[in-house]
């Protein structure tokens, strides 16, 4: 019987692609996993025989809670079919037909308990926050106190039913857009002049040998594809 050898001369055994597992690293893993669920069985007798609601204690990882930035729309729901697994339906644990939160791993059967449920102190703990707001400063409050009057006196705009005034909304509206497209044809030309400005100074300093970018790329195409000039051989 012959000895197969890998294509690097080296033993090698049928089983040989399969990964190694270090069987003390995961023994380990598996302790502290049962440590942590006995300490957290622990924590919610407690604060059963206490009275209380239990809460997943703070790490030090989590963040500020923040508004969120997307409107809950409800009824899209409405008059749709979900499928849900047999077993489903049981309670508030696992998925089921509802509003099912991922991180929790409940679901709820109305929109009321669901938005109730996203507010709550475990929902925030369970997407990593820590329940608590930032202070707003005050340039904060006067940057969305000017946000909320233009967009209120963009609502009367929109109001408006006499000719008269509707032209005269258009036109705060042409002036406002001749204003943005005037700060940035502003900011284009500046952009420019410094980038012709640092072109000059290469050159200067370094003399007509630099190369700048984007200068010669029409050359080194040309010179790629094997064009030298299109001259004439004539004398």
């Amino acid at each position: 019987m012959s000895n197969k050898g890998s294509a690097y001369g080296q033993a090698a055994g049928d089983t040989d692609f399969r990964k190694k597992y270090d069987l003390d690293e995961y023994a380990a893993k598996a302790k502290q996993r049962e440590q942590d669920e006995k300490e957290e069985r622990k924590a919610r007798w407690e604060a059963k025989m206490a009275g209380k609601k239990y809460y997943k204690p703070l790490d030090g990882s989590e963040t500020l809670t923040t508004a969120r930035n997307a409107t809950q729309d409800m009824s899209k729901m409405v008059g749709k079919t979900m499928l849900v697994p047999a077993g489903a339906g049981v309670g508030k644990r696992g998925r089921g037909a509802g509003f099912y939160c991922e991180h929790c791993d409940l679901t709820f059967k109305d929109n009321l308990q669901w938005l109730d449920h996203q507010n709550s102190p475990q929902h925030l703990r369970a997407i990593g926050q820590t329940g608590e707001v930032r202070k707003a400063t005050a340039a904060e409050v006067h940057a969305r106190i000017a946000l909320l009057w233009e967009r209120e006196q963009e609502k009367k705009r929109e109001q408006v039913v006499s000719l008269k005034e509707r032209l005269e909304v258009h036109k705060e509206r042409e002036e406002k857009e001749r204003e943005e497209k005037r700060k940035k044809r502003k900011e284009l030309e500046e952009r420019k002049r410094l980038e012709k400005e640092a072109e000059l100074k290469a050159k200067t300093e370094y003399g007509e040998d630099v190369r700048i970018e984007g200068e010669h790329d029409e050359d080194d195409m040309m010179a790629a594809m094997g064009f030298t000039g299109f001259g004439t051989a004539k004398k």
